[in-house]
C-alpha cells in the first residue's frame, strides 16, 4: 500500500468521489468516516452523506449533494477492485490518522491536569480505528478443524483442583475473568494465593498483586504452601524451608509477588506487566489480583461511594487487560453483609451490586464456617460460569489450616458428611425418604438425629 505523506484537498476529495461513485463502500467506511476528519471545504459534504444514509438507506445523489452543500463532486469511471483495494486501505489509515490527530488535540488539557488515564484511553481508542476485517467463523465449513481449535486452545488450563476443573469444563480460560467472592476472613487471598502456587508449579508464569497484604507476609505464606511447614514452624526451620522452596522452584514457573497502594487502576497493573515482562523476559501467563473492590476506574472520575459505578468501570478495564495480555486473569470481590447469615449465595450477596457479576466470565462463592474450618473443609459455590453449565454447583475442598494448602478431597473423602447446613439437610430428605422396614433404617434414623443435634450446637 502506498503510504500518503499528506491528505491534501485533491486527495480528500477523490475519497468522496469514490463514495458517490458505489454505495457499497459507503457502507462498508460508515463506521469510521466523521466530518472532523476532513478539511472544512468537505465536512457539510461528509455530514450530509451520513445523514441522509441513515435516514434513507441511501447515499444522495451529485445533484442533491451539490444543491445542499455547493460542493461539485463527480463519479469514477472504471472502478476495478484493485482501484477498491486501494481506496478502502489508504482511506483506512487517512480516518485513522485523523483520529489520532484529534486524540492529540484533545489531551492537552488533560495532560495539563496530569490525567494520563484519560489520554491513554483517548490515543488507544484512535489507535483501533479501522475497517470490519474479521468476519468470523464459517460454522459448516470445517467442524473437525474447529473442534480440534477448541481443544487445544480453549485455554481450559487446570487450576489445580480436579473438582472444579469438572466444573469448569477442563479449568479457566485466558482473556477472561473470574471472581472468587466472600466474605471478612472467608479466605478470598487464601484462595488466590493457593491458586498461584497451583499454577506456578504447573509451569506457568504467575504475578500476584496485593492491595492489602505485603510482599513478605504473602510470601511467608507462600513459604508454607510449598514446604509444607506450618506457618509457626517456618521461623525455627528458615534452612529446611529455604531448600526446598529452591528445589521446587527449579521446575516451576516463575511467581512474582508485587504490593500496590489501594486505588491503583488497571492501566497501573499494566504498566507493572509490561515493566516486569521486559525486565524478566518472559511473558505473563496469569495474573492474579487481591482484590478488584480496592481498584479505582481508569478514566471516570466516580464517587467512591458509588460502587456500582466504580465496579462496573473497574471489571471491564479488567476483563480488557485480560484479554489484551491473554492471560489466566482471577481477582475476589467482598460478599456484602446480607451474605453473612446465608448458607448459599447468589447475585444479590455481592458488594455494590451486580455490575461485576455482569462483567466476569466466572463468579465463585466461598463459603465456610467454624466448624467447617476445625474438620478443614471449604466449599466453593459456582454463582456464574460463562464457558459451563455449572452454576449452582458446589464443590467441597480439603483445607489445612497449618500449611494453608487448599486441596482437593482425598478419594475416601468424598463420601464424607458435607459440614454445611445445606449438605446436612440434603442428607437429612435422603435418610428420610427410606423405608422403615429397610435394615439400615434405624441406624440411618439415628444419624439424620445426630445430625440435627450437630446442626444445632453449631448454629448452622
Amino acid at each position: 500500500m502506498d503510504n500518503i505523506q499528506e491528505y491534501t484537498e485533491e486527495i480528500q476529495e477523490l475519497f468522496l468521489n469514490f463514495l458517490i461513485t458505489d454505495p457499497e463502500l459507503f457502507v462498508r467506511v460508515n463506521n469510521i468516516i466523521e466530518p472532523y476528519m476532513f478539511n472544512r471545504k468537505y465536512q457539510d459534504a461528509v455530514k450530509f452523506l451520513k445523514e441522509h444514509a441513515t435516514d434513507y438507506s441511501s447515499i444522495p445523489t451529485i445533484d442533491q449533494i451539490s444543491a445542499t452543500t455547493k460542493l461539485e463532486l463527480e463519479r469514477i469511471d472504471g472502478l476495478t477492485d484493485n482501484h477498491i483495494e486501494w481506496f478502502l486501505d489508504t482511506f483506512e489509515q487517512f480516518c485513522r490518522h485523523k483520529a489520532l490527530e484529534k486524540a492529540i488535540l484533545d489531551s492537552t488539557d488533560l495532560l495539563e491536569n496530569q490525567d494520563y488515564g484519560a489520554v491513554e484511553n483517548k490515543i488507544k481508542e484512535a489507535s483501533q480505528v479501522g475497517l470490519v476485517k474479521d468476519l468470523g467463523l464459517d460454522y459448516f465449513e470445517n467442524p473437525k478443524e474447529r473442534l480440534q481449535y477448541i481443544k487445544s486452545q480453549a485455554g481450559a488450563v487446570s487450576t489445580g483442583w480436579k473438582h472444579i476443573d469438572q466444573k469448569l469444563y477442563g479449568g479457566l480460560n485466558k482473556g477472561e475473568i473470574t471472581i472468587f467472592a466472600g466474605g471478612s476472613g472467608a479466605g478470598k487471598s487464601l484462595f488466590l494465593q493457593n491458586l498461584g502456587v497451583n499454577w506456578s508449579l504447573a509451569g506457568l508464569n504467575v504475578v500476584y498483586i496485593s492491595l492489602e497484604l505485603s510482599e513478605q507476609l504473602i510470601s511467608m505464606r507462600l513459604d508454607a504452601m510449598v514446604s509444607q511447614y506450618s506457618t509457626k514452624e517456618i521461623m525455627r526451620n528458615m534452612d529446611d524451608v529455604d531448600l526446598k522452596v529452591r528445589m521446587k522452584g527449579k521446575g516451576a514457573g516463575k511467581f512474582r509477588v508485587k504490593q500496590m497502594p489501594n486505588g491503583v487502576t488497571a492501566n497501573d497493573v499494566r504498566a507493572f506487566i509490561r515493566e516486569y515482562e521486559i525486565n524478566a523476559d518472559i511473558k505473563v501467563d496469569a495474573i492474579l489480583v487481591d482484590y478488584l473492590d480496592l481498584m479505582s476506574p481508569i478514566s471516570a472520575r466516580v464517587s467512591p461511594g458509588d460502587l456500582f459505578i466504580k465496579d462496573k468501570y473497574v471489571s471491564e478495564e479488567l476483563r480488557n487487560l485480560a484479554m489484551e495480555t491473554n492471560t489466566l486473569f482471577v481477582t475476589a470481590s467482598q460478599l456484602n453483609r446480607g451474605a453473612v447469615e446465608e448458607i448459599e449465595f447468589d447475585h444479590h450477596h455481592i458488594a455494590g451490586g451486580i455490575s461485576k457479576i455482569q462483567t466476569a466470565d466466572n463468579v465463585i462463592g466461598i463459603f465456610t464456617s467454624n466448624a467447617m474450618r476445625e474438620r478443614g473443609r471449604y466449599q466453593i459455590q459456582f454463582m456464574k460460569t460463562r464457558s459451563s453449565s455449572g452454576v449452582g454447583s458446589k464443590v467441597d475442598l480439603k483445607f489445612n489450616p497449618d500449611t494453608l494448602r487448599v486441596e482437593d478431597l482425598d478419594e475416601d473423602d468424598e463420601g464424607a458428611i458435607s459440614v454445611t447446613s445445606s449438605g446436612l439437610i440434603d442428607q437429612l430428605k435422603r435418610s428420610n425418604s427410606i423405608k422403615a422396614d429397610e435394615p439400615e433404617a434405624k441406624d440411618t434414623v439415628s444419624q439424620a438425629l445426630n445430625m440435627r443435634e450437630f446442626m444445632k450446637k453449631n448454629d448452622l
